[in-house]
């Protein structure tokens, strides 16, 4: 419920040491899977077109609907986080979900579970069978990244062009055919022939990619804002002064994590990765070398493990107010008494049973990171 206020309290320190507009300096919060950066770029949020082009804005919308010849909504759309909320109350019908794992990733997965089971109709576009696409009428079938042509935007804005390196298996097609394939069944007359296409168009109407194209880019990558063709891109935002003026300090105040420990659930719980697994374990899960080097497990420190007479590799349930899940014990010096830690990439021993659907104000981003539990010996 306070990432986007730490994000804000560490831009004030960079601004207070002076360390904005220099080459290191700035604020780079890590994202977390390759490309964020560039599907934001792309306008994947409900709240903004290309380059964070607000969709309330009535001159915006003007503008794509002149240049799309189409009308548009011009209300915001509803993150993730709230549209399960809303599928829980009955308010929506079906999901379209593209290259995600809700029924991994969500918080509080079983209020997760039963927002879907009322829904009335899912598709799942994605590259493995997942947790999610079990749950869905319709599955389509995606290209992973050497299976396709396109681009790749990292965390310091540099986009970079992404080669096809094998083709893909079966029926598996890339996402902008799959759409334009379900756009022209719902009367569209779309013809685009490729990803290069695609990114032209996008091109013409985002101001901060105007001057990039995959020619400037196969002779390497550029920074936005690259405005012209001329252009050499921005690796350093701000030099000399803020793009709108002066910087704006806030003023941000305590503000306590939405759960913390009790008598009854005494110790702080947070959950995140492990080197060996990424995200949901989609596409590593399926790696038995990756699976041999680690597994499910809490993180208990030394002296909470004494306590309370766990021994490493013991069976340990954890639980809190939302549901409870059983793993091995990793008792381990590296975790502080008071606090435990799991990793949330395995469906035997899901972390996100666990945790809080408590939500940043501004990001709608859950409290991944702080809630309650208890343990004791499985």
């Amino acid at each position: 419920t306070t990432g986007v206020d730490n994000v804000k309290s560490i831009a004030n320190l960079q601004m207070l040491c002076g360390n904005m507009g220099k080459v290191g300096g700035g604020v780079n919060p890590l994202r977390g899977q390759s490309n964020v950066q560039g599907a934001c770029d792309m306008g994947a949020l409900p709240v903004v077109y290309t380059a964070y082009q607000q969709v309330t804005n009535a001159e915006v919308k003007d503008k794509y609907e002149k240049f799309w010849g189409c009308s548009l909504n011009a209300n915001n759309g509803l993150p993730m986080t709230v549209a399960i909320d809303k599928a829980h109350e009955g308010e929506m019908k079906a999901f379209f979900i593209m290259g995600e794992n809700p029924m991994m990733s969500d918080p509080d997965l079983h209020h997760a579970e039963a927002a879907f089971k009322k829904l009335e109709f899912i598709v799942v576009e994605d590259i493995f069978m997942t947790e999610t696409a079990k749950l869905a009428h319709v599955i389509l079938p995606a290209t992973t990244w050497p299976e396709k042509i396109g681009t790749f935007s990292n965390t310091e804005r540099k986009v970079q062009l992404l080669y096809k390196a094998v083709e893909p298996p079966g029926e598996a097609k890339d996402d902008w055919e799959i759409h334009q394939l379900l756009a022209n069944k719902m009367g569209q007359n779309w013809s685009y022939t490729c990803a290069r296409e695609i990114f032209d168009e996008m091109a013409k109407c985002t101001p901060s990619y105007a001057g990039i194209s995959y020619d400037r880019l196969s002779k390497g990558g550029l920074h936005w804002p690259c405005p012209t063709a001329e252009h050499p891109g921005t690796p350093v935002l701000h030099i000399g002064r803020f793009t709108k003026g002066k910087g704006t300090m806030f003023a941000i105040p305590f503000k306590a994590p939405a759960e913390v420990p009790d008598a009854e659930y005494p110790i702080y719980l947070t959950t995140g990765r492990i080197l060996q697994q990424f995200h949901t374990a989609t596409m590593t899960g399926k790696s038995d070398g990756l699976n041999n080097l680690a597994g499910p497990s809490v993180m208990v420190s030394v002296e909470d493990a004494e306590a309370m007479g766990i021994g490493n590799s013991e069976k340990v349930r954890v639980t809190t107010r939302r549901g409870s899940i059983v793993t091995n014990a990793f008792v381990t010096r590296r975790i502080p008494k008071g606090t435990a830690y799991v990793p949330f990439h395995f469906a035997e021993a899901p972390a996100n049973v666990l945790t809080n659907n408590a939500l940043d104000p501004i990001a709608k981003i859950p409290e991944y990171k702080v809630c309650a539990c208890k343990l004791e010996k499985a």
